[in-house]
């Protein structure tokens, strides 16, 4: 064999198997519009307890603020994509599986309360924003917190991988609190921690603290508390590299809130009684968010 044919056949042989270590960030993934087209189907991630953006009530109905708008650009999919019938696969989300799920193509758009963070901005793409809200605590009526300071020595209860669970741990850092962290899973958890007496109160952003607090057993005798540690911008969750569906998401969601039909949207769920105990969480729409609405945007925070 002489030198040059044996060269071209060594060249045949590794080009292939450098393709396969190729990062896979760098492959280009398929389209989400075309994705869905192909299979009439689409991933929605929902969270199972996040009251009331996005949970499940009676024979695993997934309902909310969230999911309401959700349900919005769901059927701007199905005319994007020419599937009336298109089916929606409900795939269940937590704070740490999120991002990944979405990523990998698993979840196609993240419907839950996951907030915007230039951070985040790198592994995921946000939709406008929706809502924005503030971390504070819920603690007992008598507990004795009423600010943040009070927390030194104490046990704390907050979310995995959430932004409180992050300022929650710098703040104990750099101001030497000596406070003992528990991070729940989900709401549920972190719910039955904070009713059994385990951690004195619950850091976590305040209308789902006003949420956890509507599902206790005696909502009356808990209180959310402190001055507010940072302002989360929520939005809906999608691919990088996919600006077609992005600007679906966005058009569909400006179109919602400039119109005014977001204010009903919103007074149903945060100004009326929700499932599944008919709690109201009395939780006045802010200038902040008024203005939002105005002119949605999709800027982070932090």
């Amino acid at each position: 064999m002489n030198r040059v044919k044996w060269l071209s056949l060594a060249c045949q042989a590794i080009v292939p198997c450098l393709a396969l270590l190729q990062p896979a960030a760098a492959q280009i993934a398929q389209p989400t519009l075309d994705k869905v087209r192909s299979a009439n189907s689409i991933a929605i991630g929902y969270r199972e307890m996040s009251v009331p953006f996005s949970y499940v009530v009676g024979d695993n109905q997934v309902i909310g603020f969230s999911q309401d708008i959700c349900d919005k650009v769901i059927d701007a999919v199905k005319v994007r994509t020419k599937r009336p019938n298109l089916q929606v696969r409900f795939i269940p989300v937590t704070s740490q599986n999120r991002i990944p799920l979405v990523q990998n193509g698993t979840v196609d758009l993240e419907c839950g309360v996951t907030t915007n963070l230039k951070a985040r901005e790198a592994e995921v793409s946000f939709s406008d924003t929706f809502f924005v809200a503030t971390t504070r605590l819920l603690t007992r009526r008598n507990s004795g917190i009423r600010d943040f300071p009070d927390l030194a020595g104490k046990t704390v209860l907050t979310n995995q991988g959430t932004t409180s669970e992050r300022i929650l741990r710098r703040m104990n850092i750099e101001k030497q609190m000596n406070m003992r962290i528990i991070s729940a899973r989900d709401y549920g958890e972190g719910r039955a921690a904070l009713e059994s007496g385990r951690a004195v109160a619950y850091m976590m952003d305040d209308v789902l603290l006003a949420g956890t607090r509507s599902l206790t057993a005696a909502p009356a005798e808990w209180v959310i508390v402190g001055t507010p540690q940072s302002s989360e911008a929520y939005g809906l969750v999608m691919r990088n590299g996919d600006p077609e569906f992005r600007q679906l998401v966005n058009d569909t969601m400006a179109r919602v809130m400039k119109s005014g039909e977001i204010n009903a949207m919103y007074a149903k769920w945060f100004e009326k009684p929700v499932p599944p105990k008919g709690v109201n969480f009395d939780f006045p729409m802010s200038g902040q968010l008024r203005a939002l609405y105005a002119a949605p945007n999709d800027r982070a925070f932090d």
